[in-house]
């Protein structure tokens, strides 16, 4: 009996193409995507800095968007959203989050994201959401294979 990759079958071989194709996508979106993330990152620090929690959380979900493509940067996401809400004593939140840490390591790289979902516990971890314009273009250019 045969496993799922038969070297001999067609349809194996395609498999095994998309799938070294989809992780080479992966890699070049993440170089491309990451400076977006980071600049993300970088305003949910200063926000929590000035104490202004919501402002830092829509930095984070804003990070998330970007960086759901790529299980680096959606791990690391989540893990700041993971600390906010330690950091808040949100229980219910930490809770979220750390279902949602868990999700991005295991089914980020197989593509099992909802596209534009902001990351929150207070959102479904299943659905797919509209993506602002200025997040889009950032997306949209960064999966372009140039």
């Amino acid at each position: 009996m045969r496993g799922i990759i038969d070297p001999e079958s067609d349809y194996s071989i395609s498999l095994l193409v998309q799938f070294f194709l989809a992780k080479e996508f992966r890699v070049s979106y993440t170089k491309r995507i990451r400076p977006h993330v980071e600049a993300e990152l970088e305003a949910y620090e200063s926000a929590c800095i000035a104490g202004d929690f919501n402002t830092a959380f829509v930095h984070l979900e804003r990070a998330h968007i970007l960086g759901q493509a790529s299980t680096r940067l959606h791990v690391r996401v989540h893990l700041a959203m993971l600390r906010l809400a330690l950091r808040q004593r949100q229980t219910g939140a930490a809770w979220g989050q750390l279902f949602r840490l868990i999700g991005a390591a295991l089914f980020t790289a197989i593509g099992l994201v909802p596209n534009g979902n902001t990351g929150g516990s207070n959102v479904s971890a299943f659905k797919p959401m509209e993506i602002s314009a200025d997040l889009q273009r950032l997306i949209s250019k960064a999966s372009l294979d140039e």
